[in-house]
């Protein structure tokens, strides 16, 4: 069976409908959302596989999205229309059969069962080997640079089906929409269709086996990658060289400003530090992504904002911030940070109780209902004088009266359909 043949093959098809589906996404310039597959490919669908079969199916320009870095910049995205993702998704579901078994075992980025943990696990295994010096690559603007006819070429060492070559080169030279202006793609692969990753990790594939042919140590997830050696002169020698091959055989600039040779704890891999405990190496969160997190948090929790909104609102976000944040880290070492913002951020959290509650009458009153519900055993005199303090409202709530009534304990309560709060640390521990 020809490639292509597989691509449309109805199992293929439905499969990659179903992805399609089930991770939704904007629509592309046509406005078509995914709801409206179904219905479009049961009159459409005959039509669309013999343009594709007869090289006459005409892709759709993407449609150009800028969403924010964590370092400040736009990452811009291309989305492209439903069909197309549709075509796009059935494309890498074939060829990650030809390719997953080919790629190597220290490429962690896109692929399945393999994820950013395992890249870190990867890195202090080469640190904890006396592997440590480390060459911080950083390829500029990776998927706006990729070269078409070059990708095309290590295509075609693999897949040899003319018809599949021509869909991927179309994809590729689609355009892009911004503004209402469509621009031609004349290199790069635009992020954000489900193509875009494996042609990534295919096109990197040659530099893994390069890294590979030379015995370095390295872990590649999509566009980082760390090279690990054991002397500062190797790393100096290893970083021209790599360099060079990169954009001679490749046509990939690498970044003399952002490539660097470092030691592991000034290193900053996938959001990691690393960081040494006697004899062993340890990850943790670097210091940058531990203060995005309290940006992040102390939007969600502005006194103005937040006391305007119910707080079953402000729970829900501030739980999904500090959740999705620790899942992302939980391999790391973070005890210490996570108690310190977990305390600094049910201080705030009770200023917004206590400023919701707004009249000294309300206060009193609920803090004495807590105060006997759970035992704080304080007296009504010492919760009347919180109550009716002129302190301001973040010195009230840093008081005894109110941070043993409302304790994590009593904060992590669920009530209704609000839920409770989530402690950070307690959170960390059970992972």
């Amino acid at each position: 069976m020809r490639l292509i043949e597989k691509i449309l093959s109805e199992e293929n098809l439905n499969e990659a409908v179903k992805r399609v589906k089930a991770n939704k996404g904007a629509s592309g310039i046509d406005k078509m959302t995914t709801s409206e597959l179904d219905d479009y490919l049961s009159k459409h669908k005959e039509e669309m596989i013999r343009q594709i079969m007869n090289k006459a199916y005409k892709v759709q320009p993407v449609r150009r999205v800028n969403i924010p870095k964590s370092n400040g910049k736009l990452r811009p995205l291309g989305i492209p229309v439903v069909i197309d993702r549709v075509i796009q998704q059935a494309i890498s579901q074939v060829l990650a059969e030809v390719y997953e078994p080919k790629f190597s075992n220290l490429s962690c980025g896109f692929r399945p069962n393999r994820d950013c943990h395992l890249a870190i696990s990867k890195a202090l295994g080469f640190l904890n080997n006396g592997y440590e010096w480390v060459i911080d690559l950083d390829i500029e603007k990776y998927f706006d640079t990729v070269n078409h006819d070059k990708l095309i070429s290590i295509l075609r060492e693999q897949v040899n089906d003319s018809t599949t070559l021509h869909l991927i080169r179309s994809f590729l030279k689609a355009g892009v929409m911004d503004n209402g202006l469509i621009q031609p793609t004349i290199i790069g692969v635009p992020q954000g269709g489900p193509l875009s990753p494996i042609l990534s990790n295919i096109y990197l594939d040659k530099f893994d086996k390069e890294l590979e042919s030379r015995g370095l140590n390295f872990v590649r997830y999509a566009d980082d990658c760390n090279i690990f050696v054991r002397s500062e002169k190797a790393a100096d020698r290893v970083m021209k060289s790599v360099t060079s091959w990169l954009e001679r055989k490749l046509f990939l600039k690498v970044s003399s400003t952002k490539t660097k040779i470092v030691r592991p704890s000034n290193s900053n891999f996938l959001g990691f530090t690393f960081w040494r405990k006697g004899n062993e190496w340890k990850c943790r969160p670097s210091e940058d992504r531990k203060a995005k997190l309290y940006e992040k948090l102390k939007i969600v929790l502005t006194r103005k904002l937040a006391v305007s909104r119910p707080l079953k609102e402000t729970f829900t976000k501030v739980n999904q911030i500090v959740k999705g944040w620790i899942n992302y880290f939980r391999i790391g070492d973070m005890k210490i940070f996570l108690d310190t913002i977990g305390q600094w951020m049910r201080h705030k959290i009770r200023v917004i109780i206590i400023k919701q509650w707004k009249k000294p009458s309300r206060i009193h009153k609920n803090l004495e209902i807590i105060n006997k519900k759970f035992k704080c055993n304080f007296s009504r005199e010492e919760i009347f004088k919180v109550a009716n303090s002129r302190l301001g409202w973040y010195r009230k709530c840093g008081m005894d009266v109110v941070n043993f009534i409302l304790t994590p304990k009593v904060l992590a309560i669920r009530k209704g359909d609000r839920p409770g709060l989530v402690n950070p640390l307690e959170y960390y521990l059970s992972k």
